[in-house]
């Protein structure tokens, strides 16, 4: 029998603390819990889990610090939680490792629901896969890198900066889910008032310009309420 995955829970506030034990574990995940970085990362030393849920305004640790010295020894996925809605923390938190973001309050249903994305994610790749050379074919598609230019079906896409930008984002890590929220701190971290509904804008113009040239596929996936990824 498969053992459940098991969460480590990091948070200091017992109320948010209890509300996401309860969600996982009855999700049918192995919970724990640490109200204290120092503790945790002793923890995480002694036994790494299958995944960390990581506040970010611990009272003894802050939870970037925790992360940055997490990634010194495990590639273990971590989720943020926040009470921050600053762009900047997203981006110093995806920056350092993380693999998603979640501001408080949230939805534990949303929140059990990232957690299975993240860890079916992991649980089907061995390593991470080495990002791609100047120019790499993936499904169609053909990735300069050098040139900042995408081929698909061996016909050069004109295509804007950011449209570029994000599209080579998912080429190079085919199969793996972006949130908006991802997306907007990697693709469009130095643009000004940028707003979630501008992923979608691009991911429809990048849409109609690949059935442009090929009107029956489509190769952008949509995981409604989690973000986008390239078929892998």
């Amino acid at each position: 029998m498969t053992n459940p995955p098991s969460i480590l829970v990091i948070e200091d506030e017992a109320a948010i603390a209890d509300t996401i034990l309860y969600a996982l574990s009855t999700d049918g995940m192995s919970v724990a819990h640490c109200a204290l970085g120092g503790a945790a990362l002793a923890r995480l030393r002694a036994q790494v889990p299958d995944l960390v849920i990581l506040d970010v305004g611990l009272p003894d640790i802050n939870g970037f610090e925790v992360c940055r010295t997490l990634r010194t020894f495990s590639d273990v996925p971590v989720i943020f939680l926040t009470a921050r809605h600053e762009e900047i923390d997203r981006i110093v938190g995806l920056e350092i490792g993380a693999d998603d973001y979640v501001v408080k309050p949230f939805s534990p249903r949303e929140l059990a629901a990232r957690v299975r994305v993240i860890l079916r994610r992991a649980g089907t790749r061995a390593a991470p896969p080495p990002a791609p050379p100047a120019a790499a074919a993936a499904q169609g598609f053909t990735l300069d890198a050098d040139g900042a230019r995408v081929a698909w079906r061996g016909r050069w896409l004109d295509l804007t900066r950011y449209e570029y930008l994000l599209l080579s984002l998912l080429l190079r890590h085919p199969g793996r889910i972006y949130s908006r929220a991802q997306l907007m701190a990697l693709v469009w971290h130095d643009a000004a008032d940028t707003i979630d509904r501008t992923v979608d804008t691009h991911v429809k113009t990048v849409r109609a310009k690949l059935r442009a040239l090929d009107p029956g596929c489509d190769p952008i996936r949509t995981h409604r309420g989690m973000g986008y990824s390239l078929a892998a």
